[in-house]
């Protein structure tokens, strides 16, 4: 029988992800001794190499590479275990990881929290901020429990729930205040500032100004709204940005606000998690706190489980 430990599969996880001993030893909290310790006793245990060592980087050997997604489906796996458990309980208790993209967790976030620390004061929750693919391969891998992003994201694996419709208005300098909204066609002779590639918002609203590309001289790419709507104030460019990043971002920017006539440019904002959580009937009831944080009201037909 092979003598494993958890902690030793929890390791190579980490050192599969991160590809270096000095990243995963600060993620999985330990040294980088002891995560050393750890790899090679493994090794021993299953009686192979998992990893050619070099002094700038660690690489999966064959074996490492079959091995990993086996020893991810078993960490999912275990962690399932203890959410199920969670779910028999009447309360809602421990710990529960949030991910959110950016154009959400500055807004959301702050009341997010506060009305789940009222409702739920034995929740632990922790929470991650970044852009929609890594979120969607970090809850797939069971590093998540549920995300809050913009719908669709088409995982077969997720179940999608729709909460609330969320416009999107016209940010541009503030000697334009009054003047009428410009047409779609109007916005792609502007010079339009965009987050960078990779924002799901970039793409969106790209979408509506039916704007696949444009040269570098007439696109300007930050890596925040704030910056986009300084850019703005300081008289660079325009730029779209979603209605709840409104009272934040213009407070201290000179400039002015516009929606666009009808029909406006919006996203779906929504929560996904795995079909085979344990957790789904609560991450349901979070998603009501969800709206309520917003101020929302709840899409119809809301929940959709995506099919392979």
């Amino acid at each position: 029988m092979v003598n494993v430990t958890m902690r030793q599969l929890r390791y190579f996880d980490a050192l599969a992800r991160h590809g270096h001993f000095g990243r995963a030893a600060e993620a999985s909290s330990i040294s980088q001794p002891a995560l050393s310790m750890q790899i090679k006793e493994l090794e021993e245990a299953l009686g192979g190499l998992l990893l050619e060592r070099t002094a700038r980087q660690v690489a999966l050997t064959r074996f490492g590479e079959e091995l990993a997604p086996r020893v991810r489906d078993i960490l999912r796996s275990v962690d399932e275990l203890g959410d199920f458990a969670r779910a028999s309980q009447d309360r809602f208790a421990g710990r529960l990881r949030i991910g959110m993209i950016p154009t959400i967790a500055p807004y959301l976030l702050p009341k997010i929290t506060k009305n789940l620390t009222r409702m739920h004061p034995e929740l632990d929750i922790r929470v991650r901020e970044t852009m929609t693919p890594r979120l969607i391969q970090e809850l797939v891998e069971g590093r998540l429990d549920t995300a809050i992003v913009a719908l669709p994201v088409s995982e077969p694996s997720l179940t999608e729930v729709a909460l609330f419709e969320e416009k999107f208005l016209l940010v541009r300098p503030g000697a334009d205040e009054g003047t009428p909204a410009p047409s779609r066609e109007m916005m792609r002779e502007m010079r339009l500032l965009l987050l960078e590639e990779g924002h799901c918002f970039r793409d969106q609203a790209l979408s509506f100004c039916n704007m696949q590309s444009a040269p570098p001289r007439e696109m300007l790419d930050a890596n925040s709204l704030s910056t986009l709507v300084q850019m703005v104030s300081a008289g660079i460019g325009v730029t779209l940005i979603p209605e709840m990043a409104v009272p934040v971002e213009t407070r201290s920017a000179s400039v002015s606000l516009t929606r666009f006539r009808d029909p406006q440019p919006s996203r779906t904002i929504g929560m996904v998690w795995r079909k085979t959580s344990p957790l789904a009937r609560q991450l349901l009831q979070i998603s009501e706190v969800v709206c309520l944080s917003a101020g929302k009201v709840r899409a119809r037909q809301s929940v959709r489980s995506q099919r392979a």
